[in-house]
């Protein structure tokens, strides 16, 4: 699990301490992708910010929809350190798992066992 400051506005890529894997996976993300992080305790989502004026990638991410309420609404205790750390919920992780398990995806199983 990584910690951050709070700090700003949005959370800048370098800022982020004790979590180098969890920092390259946001730094490999493109411009207005999403992730879901649990931030001080907060599950919600954020976007990897857009490319600047000049087309270089800007390293921060950004709170979205309700978490950008919960992030400004923890600003009032700027400088406080948090922790901070990628979240999977249900629905993601069974949508990757079906991807491994494809080779029961043949019209042939959906003949058998489609009235099961």
């Amino acid at each position: 699990m990584g910690k951050i400051k709070i700090a700003d506005n949005s959370i800048w890529l370098k800022h982020i301490e004790d979590d180098r894997p969890l920092r390259d996976r946001l730094a490999s993300l493109s411009a207005g992708e999403t992730v879901k992080l649990e931030v001080a305790g907060v599950v919600g989502v954020w976007e990897r910010m857009k490319n600047g004026p000049d087309g270089r990638p800007t390293p921060g991410i950004k709170p979205i929809d309700s978490m950008k309420r919960a992030w400004t609404a923890m600003q009032k205790d700027r400088g406080k350190v948090v922790n901070i750390r990628q979240v999977v919920d249900a629905d993601s992780f069974l949508a990757s798992l079906a991807l491994t398990l494809s080779e029961w995806d043949s019209p042939g199983d959906e003949e058998a066992f489609r009235d099961l």
